[in-house]
């Protein structure tokens, strides 16, 4: 179903007048903040400052536009997160790791979550194009923790008791959990509680 029930005379071959990633940063912030269901055009048309046919033309409908704002969300957020640990050593990159997750989630005021983690609620499990994406961004931080932990078991830095396919699987687990977690009690003591557990399995005893 499109943004608008119609398009605006030759508005197509008009020259945009919108910087369209400014756009595109605050229909994320309004998918983000409300989810997808809960977003109305109205809201986004408010939110972006640009009529509802811009949008239409620029982005398609609203399904359209918010499959782009995850997009942007997970490259400006998870990938860019993955980059950064990446470049550490592996038992560091998985403390890093949940080191920004635990600043993030304590520092969310507004308690948005993860807008991925929010997409899997709240999408995900009603249209199957969601969930592929969602999975397949879930499929690559599982990644991330699996190359971490082998490597780290290679070097000696990271306990062998579990096999790193177990340990990948089981940080994952972990991740999805706290970001849901911290929506309703972002605490301290309680998320930490959490993640000093999980990161003890890669420990030498």
């Amino acid at each position: 179903m499109p943004l608008s029930g119609a398009m605006v005379g030759d508005s197509m071959a008009r020259p945009r007048e919108f910087d369209e990633a400014a756009v595109l940063d605050a229909a994320v912030l309004c998918f983000w903040q409300q989810g997808f269901e809960a977003t109305s055009v109205r809201d986004l048309v408010e939110k972006t400052g640009i009529t509802a046919a811009s949008l239409y033309n620029a982005f398609g409908d609203k399904r359209a536009l918010y499959e782009k704002a995850l997009d942007c969300y997970v490259e400006g957020s998870v990938a860019a997160r993955l980059r950064h640990c990446e470049a550490l050593p592996p038992r560091a990159a998985i403390g890093a790791f949940f080191d920004d997750i635990l600043a993030r989630s304590l520092g969310d005021r507004e308690r948005k979550g993860c807008m991925l983690v929010n997409a899997a609620l709240d999408v995900a499990p009603h249209d199957a194009g969601f969930r592929k994406i969602v999975a397949g961004v879930l499929a690559e931080i599982e990644t991330f923790f699996l190359t971490c932990v082998t490597a780290g078991q290679a070097d000696g830095t990271i306990s062998r008791a579990l096999a790193a396919e177990t340990l990948a699987r089981h940080l994952l687990g972990v991740l999805m959990g706290l970001r849901v977690l911290a929506r309703v009690r972002p605490e301290p003591a309680l998320l930490e509680g959490v993640i000093t557990p999980a990161l003890a399995l890669l420990d030498l005893p």
